[in-house]
């Protein structure tokens, strides 16, 4: 069995490497208040023993967890989360309104995701996707709050990446743990001047004008720090929701630019995306070589291409 790896933080956070595609990619956030505990986001089914190998090392039985809570329901977010529940018998599911139906019966999630990426690769990258029981569901409608013994976490929606993408907040951290509304940013590209962020514009429903909208909304709760999905954690908030709305701006400039050129569109896209963050990868520091800076963003930058094109097509 593959050994977890985690990194713990104040306030009972723990971040958790569900260790999809690759290690320091994607993360399940616990977080910990007396004997209760809630995982946030929690990969894919493949997932699922290292999120319960963080219980046994925490001391945290099954039965305590409360709440397991997925931003939206992308497989490398939501896609192990029947299986979790199967192993958390009390706890309750938390999810956005427009993923419930698709969490309770995931036909048509999982015939998209084939649709993109072929039966074979959706099994091998994601294991099976568990139907959860439409009892043990809560729909987070937007303001939604709940109690984890003593502790308030607030659920509002950050459309842009996805229809059904909400965000929490934390008060007793004062922090934020944001899916992918709040872009990614990886340490291997962090520098002496912090973390370096990137929109997430993959497919199938973003839309530029609710992700700004979104972003601005996570910066007005004037969060400490930020739990990303991809990955990890950061600080200083304000100049990092500053550089993702130009950086944001900067991509949907390449987008334009590009935007007739016909079968080159897309090539030519990806190219502009990559050629924006080399430069600004140099200018927050990096040592990096363009060959490793792309080896860790390269898989993004496509996906990203892809959902700024669906976008394009239907403005």
């Amino acid at each position: 069995m593959t050994s977890v790896l985690f990194y713990d933080f104040p306030f009972g956070i723990t971040t958790i490497d569900v260790q999809c595609y690759r290690q320091n990619f994607a993360a399940s956030h616990l977080i910990i208040e007396g004997e209760s505990a809630a995982f946030v986001d929690v990969g894919t089914s493949y997932s699922t023993p290292l999120l319960l190998q963080a219980l046994e090392i925490k001391d945290i039985p099954r039965e305590n967890v409360e709440y397991v809570i997925v931003t939206h329901i992308h497989l490398d977010h939501a896609g192990g989360a029947g299986e979790l529940m199967r192993h958390l018998p009390n706890a309750k599911f938390i999810v956005n309104p427009r993923g419930a139906r698709h969490m309770i019966d995931p036909e048509k999630l999982i015939g998209a995701a084939m649709a993109v990426y072929g039966e074979e690769q959706v099994k091998a990258d994601y294991g099976e996707i568990v139907p959860i029981p439409q009892e043990r569901v809560i729909e987070a409608n937007d303001g939604l709050s709940i109690d984890m013994n003593g502790r308030t976490f607030l659920l509002f929606d950050t459309p842009g990446h996805a229809k059904h993408h909400s965000c929490l907040f934390d008060e007793r951290s004062q922090s934020i743990f944001s899916g992918d509304a709040f872009g990614l940013t990886y340490h291997e590209l962090d520098t002496d001047r912090g973390a370096f962020i990137v929109p997430t514009t993959s497919p199938a429903h973003f839309d530029p004008v609710t992700m700004r909208q979104s972003i601005e909304r996570i910066m007005s709760y004037r969060p400490q720090n930020i739990f990303f999905t991809h990955f990890s954690h950061a600080g200083n908030i304000p100049q990092l929701g500053a550089d993702l709305l130009q950086r944001l701006d900067d991509f949907l400039d390449v987008a334009y630019s590009v935007r007739d050129a016909g079968e080159q569109r897309h090539q030519l896209l990806v190219q502009g995306m990559r050629n924006l963050v080399l430069a600004d990868l140099k200018t927050h520091g990096s040592t990096l070589s363009d060959k490793e800076a792309l080896d860790v963003l390269d898989f993004d930058l496509e996906l990203n291409a892809q959902g700024i094109e669906i976008w394009l097509d239907q403005e």
